[in-house]
């Protein structure tokens, strides 16, 4: 297994977050855990991950604007919006700061899977 086959994965919802772990492990992917955007913040490693999952409301804490944090300070990783409140300006906002996919809840695994293999291919 490659050290780049992680995937960050930033939901406030412990059961997403653990749907998520399951499936992306049984597509041979290893899933790093974070429940909130400081949390992951607090991460060391950005260089273990290829890709991060990240919920656009994370109680209080704006998925995108972690996602510009992020960039802001060079972390360009491909990012998977996930939200269970879609609206024109969230997709539009997502879109603008840059994702390879956004995901409405409930999502298939199929449409989740298929930007990830995409980018883990490319890693």
């Amino acid at each position: 297994m490659s050290i780049r086959k992680s995937i960050f994965v930033v939901d406030d919802d412990s059961s997403m977050r653990e749907g998520m772990k399951r499936l992306l492990s049984k597509h041979g992917f290893n899933a790093i855990l974070f429940e909130s955007g400081a949390e992951l913040l607090s991460y060391a490693d950005f260089g273990a991950a290829f890709c991060i999952v990240l919920d656009i409301d994370l109680k209080g804490e704006s998925g995108i604007a972690l996602r510009r944090y992020l960039a802001d300070n060079g972390c360009v990783l491909p990012v998977i919006y996930i939200t269970g409140n879609d609206s024109e300006a969230n997709r539009a906002a997502a879109i603008g700061s840059g994702c390879i996919a956004y995901l409405i809840k409930p999502f298939t695994a199929s449409s989740l899977i298929e930007p990830i293999q995409k980018v883990s291919a490319a890693a």
